[in-house]
């Protein structure tokens, strides 16, 4: 697995990986302390609660797809808008379809490592009714 991210624009990639090795340990790594992740529109989570988010849609065992859109930097603060798809059949054999755009906040830390500090899957979008046959799990 690769290490944390030396620049902005590797942040996603970093993320997808993770996410998708299921090790929700070594996913927590790609935040900062008190990063916050807004789940959904309106619903910041921290510390357990952005972890757990995070595991419920790792259970499901479908992969995360990620397509860095913008990468704006300033300094040792970056804005990251990233297109992402999650989209595959969970282990109950159901169709998950999940998607959005994110507004993502990441920072260089001391270490020279960027992670999230805040992590908006679905940016300004309010979030929509799953499609008919297609499960869209909650965070």
């Amino acid at each position: 697995m690769r290490g944390l991210a030396d620049r902005p624009e590797e942040v996603p990639a970093v993320f997808a990986e993770r996410f998708n090795s299921g090790d929700a340990a070594a996913l927590a790594q790609v935040y900062e302390d008190g990063a916050v992740l807004v789940p959904q529109p309106g619903s910041p989570a921290t510390g357990p609660d952005l972890r757990a988010a995070n595991g419920r849609l790792q259970e499901l065992g479908v992969p995360i797809s990620v397509r860095p859109r913008h990468v704006y930097r300033s300094g040792d603060v970056a804005l990251l808008i990233v297109d992402w798809v999650i989209d595959g059949t969970d282990g109950k054999g159901r169709a998950v379809h999940v998607e959005g755009t994110a507004t993502d906040i990441a920072r260089r830390g001391t270490d020279g490592r960027w992670r999230y500090v805040i992590d908006n899957p679905f940016g300004t979008r309010a979030q929509q009714l799953p499609a008919e046959g297609t499960v869209e799990p909650a965070f």
